[in-house]
């Protein structure tokens, strides 16, 4: 009898991003390049598209496929470049920002914002990569109270520049 198979697989965490990319095999080699990824298994159609691919960045694993907008209706998989825009951030979490933010510029990343130390204690800064996803890199070195981020926070919002700007 085969033993009972794990609700969560072994090496997941709870959440797993699964992305749609545009040339999928282009973006695990930018991953790579940029965030130190791990290829784990790539499975591909007779055409070479992408089904399905797991790679592993530092201790997660992320998903990710082609685009397949054939497929119709809710079921179409499209990546940001094909919808314009993103509705999520990646938080990228690594042991030193700046270097992982520079390896991923080099690799072809651009910059959405740009690295800083941030009134929550983390020096965070938002990048876009060639595929259209928004990834936060972080590194976090301050252990606040909420008391001090709220004080902070308040600062920060009231010299903002970009304050009344849309």
């Amino acid at each position: 009898m085969a033993a009972k198979a794990r609700p969560i697989p072994e090496g997941f965490h709870s959440v797993t991003p699964h992305l749609t990319v545009r040339d999928a095999v282009k973006m695990i080699e930018f991953y790579k390049k940029a965030f130190g990824a791990k290829e784990i298994e790539v499975k591909k159609m007779p055409d070479g598209k992408v089904i399905h691919a797991k790679i592993k960045i530092g201790d997660t694993f992320v998903m990710l496929n082609d685009e397949f907008p054939d497929l119709g209706g809710s079921c179409a998989s499209l990546s940001p470049l094909a919808l314009n825009g993103v509705s999520c951030t990646l938080n990228l979490y690594v042991e030193d920002a700046d270097f992982v933010w520079k390896q991923a510029l080099a690799a072809g990343a651009k910059e959405a914002m740009p690295l800083a130390d941030m009134f929550w204690g983390d020096r965070y800064g938002l990048l876009t990569d060639p595929s259209g996803h928004r990834w936060a890199i972080t590194t976090h070195k301050e252990d606040l109270t909420p008391e001090q981020v709220d004080k902070r926070a308040m600062e920060f919002f009231s010299n903002n520049p970009m304050k009344g700007k849309s």
